[in-house]
């Protein structure tokens, strides 16, 4: 299987308009704080949920994600409900204030 390289998620993010981006912490050519910086310099994506899957479990990871402009983490393993209810759940309060 081919591995998505980050660059070309940014290519496809300006091709397309997502309503939801779900990213790991740990990748292989940037890290989630580049990608979400990036991500926040297109105008499309500026206020757009950004949601992180991680294996920390830590606050301090959770203030750093929120920091960088994510919504939320998702702890790995996860089950996929968890994955379904958490950005249901961010989509509705953000898009429906």
């Amino acid at each position: 299987m081919a591995k998505l390289l980050i660059v070309d998620g940014l290519a496809k993010a300006n091709s397309a308009d997502f309503d939801l981006i779900i990213t790991d912490v740990n990748m292989s050519n940037m890290d989630r704080l580049t990608l979400i910086d990036e991500l926040r310099k297109i105008p499309k994506y500026s206020k757009k949920p950004i949601l992180v899957l991680t294996t920390e479990r830590s606050d301090e990871m959770k203030t750093k994600g929120k920091a960088t402009g994510a919504i939320g983490s998702i702890v790995k393993p996860f089950v996929p409900d968890q994955l379904l209810a958490k950005s249901s759940n961010r989509m509705f309060s953000i898009f429906y204030r």
